[in-house]
């Protein structure tokens, strides 16, 4: 067998083999995860009662989400948690948004409305909000996000349980289902995301939090340099460096949120792409 042989066998030894070995870890990491952490969990709008109730800042980047902030805001006023406040930045939005997290924040004493001059990113927003905020808990969550109202609840348990807890990624399920491709993508999140993300919580290392939902000390963010401006996906990033300085970054998968997710091919191939090379961005 000749070099160029052999190098041919091995791609495809690799391109078949390794899918099969993947499968085989993540849904052995999935069973022993239910096994060991899920299977006596109460029902996920029936959890157990947390020994204390830390304030909690919930941080917004909007940017021209004039169409569903109102909706997203009002699933944060029902969360079940008795002490948290909502921060909305408005980064650069050119659209209404300005106008009407103004109008939503003057209704409710716990809102309070961030306005940057021009659109710098989320990850420029988020560390915005966070120099405002007032307790020691952050969850974020997008703009266009749907949060349940237990999951706080959820997830501040993670980060009682032990003070190296710097991290918690809820459960993003999707809720645009008008294409075939966007209910593709409701099996994915709900079933393969979900099983990979169970079997790395097993492991011990989270690839990535969801941006789209996440709880984060603020001394585990200090530590790590909060989010980074640079970075295609600053969730990638921030998940990444909050390892590397032992933290510790959990998955609650009773923590839902509804999100919405492209529903043509062109847009998931960029959002896929953008994905693929943040990941490879933090790798390097």
């Amino acid at each position: 067998m000749d070099f160029s042989s052999a190098w041919i066998r091995l791609l495809f030894d690799f391109t078949f083999y390794y899918p099969l070995f993947m499968s085989y870890l993540w849904m052995c990491g999935g069973i022993f995860y239910y096994f060991h952490y899920e299977r006596r969990d109460p029902p996920y709008d029936q959890p157990n009662p947390l020994p204390s109730y830390p304030g909690v800042s919930v941080l917004v980047p909007c940017y021209n989400e004039a169409a569903c902030i109102q909706e997203t805001v009002q699933a944060l006023q029902a969360l079940a948690y008795p002490l948290f406040e909502i921060v909305l930045i408005n980064d650069g939005s050119t659209d209404a948004t300005a106008a009407i997290i103004d109008q939503i924040a003057a209704t409710d004493p716990r809102i309070r409305c961030v306005h940057l001059a021009q659109n710098q990113g989320k990850a420029v927003a988020l560390n915005t909000a966070t120099a405002v905020a007032k307790y020691e808990f952050f969850l974020c969550i997008d703009g266009d996000s749907i949060v349940d109202p237990h999951c706080l609840h959820w997830m501040m348990r993670h980060m009682l349980s032990g003070p190296r807890v710097g991290a918690v990624t809820g459960n993003p399920r999707v809720r645009t289902r008008s294409t075939l491709v966007g209910r593709i993508q409701v099996g994915e999140f709900s079933s393969i995301i979900g099983l990979i993300k169970r079997a790395q919580r097993t492991y011990g290392k989270v690839f990535t939090v969801s941006g789209v939902i996440v709880c984060v000390r603020r001394a585990a963010l200090h530590h790590a340099s909060y989010w980074n401006p640079d970075a295609l996906t600053e969730d990638i990033d921030i998940s990444w460096r909050l390892q590397m300085r032992h933290w510790d970054v959990r998955f609650e998968p009773n923590a839902l949120c509804w999100i919405l997710m492209p529903e043509t091919l062109r847009g998931l191939w960029r959002q896929r792409l953008r994905w693929d090379m943040g990941g490879t961005q933090g790798l390097f």
